[in-house]
């Protein structure tokens, strides 16, 4: 094999052609609803982590479980990199007309890119956060959050972190 591209091989790389049944692709006896995501900082130096908290709420009528993903794209990389990246997820039971708030962290390292070696870059990123991948269409509705990120500093190596 001489060409170790996963372009067009995986989920992550598959361009415009989505795949037949994602990762989160499912059904639910319920409905739930994203909202309040929010990060700290919104701009962070290149080595630190981002703290993310979003609030789910079961609106069905029954109690159930929802996956929680939260989905990382860079908005301008150096190298090529996945559409979009999954960084956390949880599998959350929520009673029926409640809600929960959830926390998360998206580590320094889960930015990384590879470029010969493990780098970190500044720029902008947007967070995704739902019951989904962004962009998906399902026969469940499933709402997907997004907002975005600033990394300032310079270009540097993770292990330098």
């Amino acid at each position: 094999m001489e060409n170790y591209t996963m372009e067009g091989r995986t989920y992550r790389y598959y361009g415009q052609e989505a795949p037949l049944y994602p990762f989160g692709y499912g059904l639910s006896y319920t409905t739930f609803r994203y909202r309040d995501l929010v990060l700290s900082p919104p701009v962070l130096p290149v080595c630190a982590n981002l703290s993310v908290s979003v609030v789910l709420e079961n609106t069905g009528l029954r109690d159930s479980e929802e996956v929680v993903q939260l989905y990382l794209r860079w908005e301008q990389s150096s190298v090529p990199v996945p559409r979009w990246q999954l960084v956390a997820f949880r599998r959350v039971a929520v009673p029926a007309g409640q809600e929960a708030k959830l926390f998360f962290q998206v580590l320094a390292e889960q930015r990384a890119v590879w470029a010969q070696d493990w780098r970190l870059e500044p720029g902008t990123f947007t967070l995704f956060a739902g019951g989904q991948q962004p962009g998906q269409k399902t026969r469940a509705p499933s709402e997907v959050l997004s907002t975005q990120f600033s990394v300032t500093g310079t270009a540097r190596p993770l292990r330098g972190c």
